[in-house]
């Protein structure tokens, strides 16, 4: 693909920002809803696996890996997308693509956070350490999807929910086949919520030949988004069933099918700030639906 090249981008003058800040920025420190949108399934993983408090061990590696890993895949993810996101307004000023970092920097980062997270993983088990392996290789994929899948995000989703079989393996050293089917579950929630995103520099996206679902659904996206939302809950719903039952459970699920009708109501018109504020608020679903299945397993005692 040829793109053409623009015209230098203004950039601050030498000197005005750290090191520091810059990789921070490159992290996306200052914008935590992207882990939490990692972290919140796979604690819900977690919980379900250990029917319960897994225990702060397993919860802070999960924790503290959630951060690192998407950390690194966003140093990862701007390398790669460092030639598009210059022609794109939201992402032109990012340290990369504005060459406030190069790309050795950037991806020295990546790694380093990447090796900081697989520490954490040797503290667990064998199963857990051996599926870290295609976790690690779905999130170098994901950045070149964009080029060639017609709906890049069901690779995001893939990479967004690994955390889930990691879950059960840390805690039962295996991967049963109800691990696979939150998986799913989850893979539609990071295609509603993905979409949302993609449809902020869909007219961006159009110009410069990015692939993305927001592109592929065309005038069917915002039905296709409440449908990916209706099938993440109906799957969640199902297999948290097979574990717990309580009413608590039930109001959170209440609770973030409301958040849903909310984001609809954001995302009908298909503007770029509504669209973007749906997927930036998606967290709390996510939170919504660890915080019921904690509540539950309390209440039962």
């Amino acid at each position: 693909m040829n793109i053409p090249v623009p015209s230098p981008l203004p950039s601050p003058a030498p000197g005005t920002r750290s090191k520091l800040s810059l990789i921070l920025d490159l992290i996306r420190w200052d914008r935590p809803a992207g882990w939490l949108l990692l972290l919140w399934p796979s604690l819900t993983a977690l919980w379900l696996a250990a029917e319960g408090f897994p225990g702060w061990h397993l919860l802070m590696v999960f924790v503290l890996g959630t951060i690192l890993m998407r950390s690194a895949g966003c140093c990862i993810n701007d390398v790669a997308d460092r030639e598009f996101d210059r022609h794109v307004k939201r992402t032109a000023q990012r340290p990369v693509t504005s060459g406030l970092l190069s790309v050795k920097e950037a991806l020295a980062v990546g790694a380093l956070l990447a090796l900081l997270a697989f520490g954490l993983v040797l503290t667990t088990n064998a199963a857990a350490v051996a599926w870290s392996f295609p976790a690690l290789a779905i999130t170098l994929i994901y950045p070149y999807a964009k080029r060639h899948v017609s709906m890049p995000q069901a690779v995001l989703g893939i990479a967004f929910s690994f955390g889930i079989p990691m879950a059960w393996a840390a805690v039962q050293g295996q991967v049963p086949w109800e691990a696979w089917a939150l998986l799913l579950g989850n893979l539609f929630w990071v295609l509603a919520y993905d979409t949302e995103y993609a449809m902020v520099d869909r007219d961006d996206d159009l110009r410069i030949g990015m692939k993305t679902s927001a592109i592929t659904l065309g005038r069917f996206d915002v039905a296709a988004i409440v449908g990916f939302y209706g099938l993440h809950l109906a799957i969640f719903a199902a297999l948290i069933a097979r574990h717990i039952w309580h009413p608590v459970l039930w109001l959170a699920f209440g609770a973030a099918a409301v958040q849903v009708a909310w984001h609809w109501r954001l995302i009908r018109e298909r503007t770029r700030d509504g669209c973007f504020k749906a997927f930036r608020n998606n967290h709390w679903l996510g939170a919504t639906l660890f915080a019921g299945v904690v509540l539950a397993y309390l209440s039962r005692g």
